[in-house]
Formats: structure tokens, sequence, C-alpha cells
């Protein structure tokens, strides 16, 4: 059986179908706030108030309230260093501070229609997280523009994102990238040649997958989980290689950013929480702008509906 997916589509295409979490329907603003000391866009520790229990007896005293103390300071501090950034990469707003991710993971399943035979054997295809938490994900695909202004831009303004890369055109610059690993992101399959999957026979497919699990596992250090179909597009093989060499899910997106527009694939063309957003490395060659004027953009959209940014891996 075979399904073909295909990039930029924004008919409905039926509801998200994944089973929601239980028990996050609400984060107390002092974890928002606490979220905003993370530095960088990985999944390090971040800093969090102490939570010790007095000596029977004992009061709180000066020592303590200088520790509170240093902590709004520091929390100050970083809410006035997310708006001087904001300011000066040319965003109205700056971006909102997401929760911590989840500690029971949410329960992942392919969307409604996104099937193919045996699909309970094989990785999971979705374009939304289920999630009661107002994020969404921004992952990044291909590796064809390699501007220095957009790492930069993502970890001043501390905005967390998801790399699928394609060989063919990230080998000539693989230090570009290890920049962009040791800021916290996570470096995904996208196949070595990004080919029209579904017109390649089963073992094709696997070459082209499980060739791109090598060669980044021998550039970056770590073997990818995830996998993204090139254009979206796929059919059972492509999943069941795509298992064969390693790979736990299949991200897909609810919306797509550009430099000028927002595109979306539900009928509503609007965001949801938990929709996985679309881009990528592209520049003014293909674009009428920049990977920081997209940025730009797509963080005005997400801002201004209420949204912020989350690390797709802190939900998986």
């Amino acid at each position: 059986m075979q399904l073909v997916r295909q990039k930029g589509k924004t008919a409905h295409m039926g509801h998200r179908s994944a089973a929601r979490p239980r028990g996050r329907y609400g984060v107390a603003v002092a974890a928002l706030l606490v979220a905003a000391l993370g530095t960088g866009c990985g999944a390090g520790e971040q800093e969090t108030p102490a939570k010790t229990k007095p000596a029977k007896g004992a009061e709180a005293g000066p020592g303590a309230a200088g520790a509170a103390g240093n902590v709004a300071d520091r929390l100050k501090a970083a809410q006035q260093a997310r708006v001087a950034a904001a300011k000066r990469w040319g965003l109205a707003k700056p971006p909102l501070v997401a929760p911590p991710g989840p500690k029971e993971k949410p329960e992942i399943t392919t969307r409604d229609g996104f099937e193919v035979e045996d699909q309970e054997e094989l990785p999971p295809v979705f374009t939304t997280i289920p999630t009661e938490d107002k994020v969404v994900f921004l992952t990044v695909d291909d590796g064809a523009e390699k501007d220095p202004e957009f790492i930069k831009m993502m970890k001043e303004l501390k905005i967390p994102y998801t790399a699928f890369l394609s060989d063919y055109i990230v080998r000539d610059d693989y230090p570009y990238f290890k920049e962009m690993q040791a800021a916290g992101v996570t470096l995904n399959n996208h196949t070595l040649n990004h080919r029209y999957m579904p017109a390649l026979s089963y073992e094709k497919q696997r070459q082209e997958i499980c060739g791109q699990q090598d060669t980044i596992q021998k550039q970056f250090g770590k073997r990818p989980t995830l996998f993204r179909p090139p254009y979206g597009n796929y059919n059972q093989d492509t999943l069941m290689a795509a298992k064969s060499c390693g790979i736990k899910a299949v991200p897909l997106w609810n919306a797509e950013a550009f430099p000028n527009r927002m595109d979306y694939r539900e009928w509503d063309r609007d965001l949801h929480p938990g929709d996985i957003i679309l881009t990528h490395f592209r520049g003014r060659e293909d674009w009428k702008g920049t990977m920081p004027d997209m940025i730009r953009h797509a963080m005005k959209t997400i801002t201004d509906k209420g949204y912020a940014v989350a690390r797709l891996e802190d939900y998986l």
C-alpha cells in the first residue's frame, strides 16, 4: 500500500489522532520564568530554585531572603536579555518562553489517513505532538543555505529548533552544522541525496536512510532517531527501511514558514498546540529574503498567536 504526502499541501487531512497526555493542564508562572534562565537551545539542566526544608525549629532568615532576591535578580536579567536580543534582531516582541518539557512523554501515534499497511509495527508518522501546552516546534530541512547569522540569531534569541539534513548539500561545510550541534540542536536524517522515496526500491531507500545514519554518526558523533522523508513522500518500504536503520519516529509538519508568509495544512489555516512547523535552510537564491528574515516573520506569527517554540525532542 503506497501513501504519498506532498510538501506544501494545505488541504484538510482529518483530525489529529494521538491521544492527549494527562496531568499537564497548567504551568506555573514561576516555571516559565525559570525556563528563561536556560542557555542555548539544548536540553541541558535548567536552573531552578532549590527545594529545601528548614531544620526543625529554624526560621527563614536574611540568608533565605537573599537567595530569593538573587533568583529574582537573575530572572529579571534573563528577561531583559531576551528583550534586548529581540530588539537587536528586529523582533517587535521577545519570543515567549516555553514551559519545561513534560516528565511523562505524550503517546505518539500515526495521524489518521497517514497510515501504511502494518503501521503499528512501524515508526509513527505525525504532524502534531499531542499536548495542551501552547507550544509549537520549529524544524529546518535540507542544509543548502549556511548562514552564520541564522545560528547567531537563534543562539541569542534562545529559540530551539531541530534540523533534518541531506548529506549531498551538507557535506561541503560540516563545521557549520557542528557549530549548530554545539549550541544544542539535534541533527536528524533527511536522506543522503533527497530522492523521491516511493520511486525507489526498498534496498535503494534503505541505502538513502541508513547511509545518512552512518554519515551523521561519523561526522557528528550521534546516530539520529528521527527521520523526515524528502517532500514528505513515503510508502511502506520507506518506513520499513527507516525502522531497520534505527529510526523511531517520522515527524512531518502542520505548517510551513517562509520569509513573507506561513502556509498551513489544516482547513482553519491556523496554529494549534503541538504543531510542527517546517522551514528550510534557504536564502535569497530561493526566497525573497534571508533565514533571519524568515525567523522574524515566523516568530511574529507564533508570538502574536500566544505560542512559544519548544524543543521537539523534549516531547518525544
